[in-house]
């Protein structure tokens, strides 16, 4: 699956924002890039569908520009004024060229989703492959309000169990792209936030 990482030149804050191309051209999450449409439009003339892991504004808050540009249907966990199809723990959505499974992974954000297919990881901020915070296998902040680290890392746990074998590709909503033993990322990341100790020094 050809996947781009359309908000990669960004100059403000914003997470990661992927363009999966393929049967189904879907963009995971849109971020906060101004002109982010521009930049789907430089790979395809069409996006089918947005799919959100969460409703950060660092996720959805270029989601007018981006519904206004292509008129994708919007799938979502939480409610949203632009959602056209409601996600819960266990479904399916096709993305790009691979089926994937949400898997509702709360506790950095109430209503995160991550989506697992059998070769590929879109973790949003339940897990990352290095952030700045650690190389190699991190997580998402747990320290502002309505966020609970307890609840993390039984997500990620969850996230685990539910992982198939052979995932390779980890495209997750900040830090780098991780090709390799995803599991493993995910393993180190766990062990990590179970230590709970604060990710950064002023959490």
């Amino acid at each position: 699956m050809e996947v781009h990482h359309v908000t990669e030149d960004a100059e403000t804050f914003t997470c990661n924002a992927f363009l999966a191309l393929g049967e189904v051209p879907t963009l995971v999450d849109v971020g906060a890039m101004p002109g982010v449409e521009g930049v789907v439009r430089e790979h395809t003339d069409s996006v089918e569908r947005v799919v959100l892991t969460h409703q950060h504004g660092d996720h959805v808050a270029e989601l007018d520009a981006v519904v206004d540009a292509f008129d994708p249907a919007v799938y979502a966990y939480a409610e949203h004024p632009h959602r056209t199809h409601a996600l819960a723990d266990g479904d399916t959505v096709r993305i790009g060229d691979e089926t994937f499974e949400a898997v509702f992974t709360p506790g950095h954000a109430d209503d995160h989703l991550a989506f697992v297919s059998d070769a590929t990881l879109f973790g949003g901020d339940v897990v990352v492959h290095d952030d700045g915070a650690f190389d190699y296998g991190s997580f998402g902040r747990t320290d502002m309000a309505g966020q609970s680290r307890e609840r993390l890392i039984e997500s990620i746990e969850t996230l685990l169990e539910r992982l198939p074998d052979g995932v390779e590709h980890m495209y997750s909503g900040h830090g780098g792209v991780f090709h390799g033993d995803v599991r493993d990322v995910v393993e180190t990341a766990l062990s990590r936030a179970e230590q709970r100790e604060p990710k950064y020094p002023d959490e």
